[in-house]
């Protein structure tokens, strides 16, 4: 039987989602807590890879098991098993062939700046002590809606088969010192989000224009975006399915 598992995570401790060698992820911690409670091995696929950093309210595994998992008991001892920055909110049982990877229709993230001291934003939002020109970082993120081609906000030496993306929403506020940037899309390359970020707050600085914005949008080279923008800043908020 296929499970789906929904996690969420402050992602400041570790190297990311994925599992990898030398490094503890998001992944391992969850393989390990239910490697000790059901005493077996679990192999997890995972739905929206997180860089190093990077938070999630909503991501999802799917594993297989061969016998029947009640959720509200096993997420209770999941949870008191997994660390205090990783939260299981639940499993179900799903259709045999679902994929949370591939069948995931569409992913929301935010990017929180704020610019004020505030030591409650210090490890899930980014500092800036500039005030940002909202109306302009809504010009730059509103060209979005009309693009598909991303390959000038992907990191390099990503292996991809098309930086082909639909995004859906692009928008910017502000409230009270604190600005965030929402974005949803069907798919999302390797530092997209953050290099979007950080160019479109060039803009907003007046360092680039719109008009140099959309150049950059349009150029399929990613050496003039900055994906300096630091990682703290970025959470996954939703991963919405079909039915």
């Amino acid at each position: 039987m296929r499970y789906f598992i929904e996690v969420a995570y402050k992602g400041t401790k570790y190297a990311g989602f994925q599992i990898q060698q030398n490094a503890n992820t998001i992944q391992a911690e969850v393989e390990k807590a239910l490697q000790i409670y059901y005493r077996q091995v679990f192999s997890l696929t995972g739905s929206s890879r997180t860089d190093a950093g990077v938070h999630a309210h909503q991501n999802f595994f799917h594993f297989d098991a061969d016998f029947l998992i009640v959720s509200a008991m096993v997420v209770y001892h999941i949870n008191a098993i997994l660390p205090n920055d990783i939260v299981v909110l639940g499993i179900q049982q799903v259709k045999d062939n679902a994929h949370c990877r591939f069948d995931a229709i569409s992913r929301t993230y935010k990017y929180c700046i704020y610019n004020f001291k505030n030591p409650f934003l210090e490890e899930t939002a980014s500092f800036s002590p500039s005030i940002l020109d909202i109306a302009l970082l809504n010009q730059a993120g509103s060209l979005l809606l009309k693009h598909t081609n991303y390959q000038s906000f992907s990191k390099k030496n990503t292996q991809v088969f098309t930086y082909e993306c639909k995004i859906t929403e692009s928008t910017w506020a502000e409230d009270n010192g604190v600005t965030m940037y929402t974005i949803t899309g069907n798919r999302f390359l390797r530092g997209m989000v953050r290099g979007l970020v950080g160019t479109m707050i060039l803009v907003a600085k007046r360092k680039i224009t719109v008009a140099n914005f959309k150049e950059i949008l349009q150029a399929q080279n990613s050496s003039d975006t900055d994906f300096s923008t630091a990682a703290r800043g970025l959470t996954l908020h939703k991963v919405r399915f079909g039915e």
